[in-house]
């Protein structure tokens, strides 16, 4: 109870404040939601992971945000000497799983379950075909089980996609991310990447809590968050237990799910789903 008492006390001196701003990671590459007026022919489409977004940048893995990720030295031993953009990952729902692995500072065998998996070239000056033919070839002549290729495919119309998006999220997937086969490398949030799920997601900054009632009492009954654009609400379900025990950190950025919005813009039935930032 003393933490979220605090948290009322700080809430007003975080108001105001976006700490996505202020993080300091890699230039990455980030999607913008499919729509339907693209040219299916003229993407590159492969499954979307759930796994932690990770940066190898020739020395170390490194996370969006810019943190260094503390993998065995084993794990990478012989990665190719170019920057690469991929998913850690272990399998489907098993994001939490491959957080609590690869966000540890003391590193464990339960490595050994983890795959890098890459799906894209930032340093390379070409488009996106180009650079997906150039880490066939790299990630071929690496030859090492923990380093694969996310697997990208092509769609003759909307129809098909749609076929492979529903068996993607039969087997457990998430959904489908689109690659415009043109596109150069380009840092930021952008259409030449589009993710395609049954539901819509974003990101939002943890600004504070408000207590649980009932059968949640003692417990985070809801965040109060803030979105990129400054927009604050409550969200208040798709939480465990335990995350309403040890709920996300004040300042930490979370994935949230929803459906809509409302004539207010505040995300229609939204559901908290993960913590990206580390607490």
């Amino acid at each position: 109870m003393f933490r979220l008492l605090l948290t009322f006390i700080l809430y007003s001196c975080v108001l105001n404040h976006n700490p996505l701003l202020a993080q300091v990671g890699p230039p990455i590459e980030l999607a913008n939601r499919y729509n339907e007026d693209i040219v299916i022919t003229d993407y590159l489409v492969s499954e979307k992971l759930d796994g932690v977004r990770a940066r190898w940048n020739n020395e170390q893995l490194i996370t969006r945000s810019g943190n260094p990720i503390s993998a065995p030295d084993w794990f990478i031993r012989g990665f190719p000497a170019q920057f690469l953009d991929g998913e850690l990952w272990i399998a489907r729902k098993k994001f939490e799983k491959t957080a609590s692995v690869v966000l540890t500072q003391q590193p464990d065998e339960r490595w050994r379950d983890v795959k890098f998996m890459i799906f894209d070239l930032p340093e390379h000056p070409g488009p996106f075909s180009e650079r997906f033919s150039k880490l066939e070839t790299l990630i071929r002549q690496a030859n090492l089980p923990q380093l694969k290729i996310i697997p990208q495919l092509r769609f003759a119309n909307t129809s098909a996609l749609m076929e492979a998006l529903d068996t993607v999220i039969a087997k457990g997937g998430e959904g489908l991310m689109l690659h415009y086969q043109d596109a150069l490398y380009v840092s930021g949030r952008g259409n030449n990447v589009l993710k395609l799920k049954k539901h819509m997601d974003a990101e939002a900054i943890v600004l504070a809590y408000l207590p649980g009632k009932g059968k949640y009492l003692g417990m985070m009954g809801a965040l109060i968050v803030q979105m990129s654009n400054g927009q604050k609400f409550k969200i208040g379900s798709g939480f465990s237990d335990d995350e309403r025990l040890n709920p996300p950190a004040i300042g930490s950025v979370i994935t949230y799910k929803y459906y809509d919005f409302t004539v207010n813009g505040i995300p229609k039935f939204a559901s908290y789903m993960r913590q990206i930032t580390p607490k």
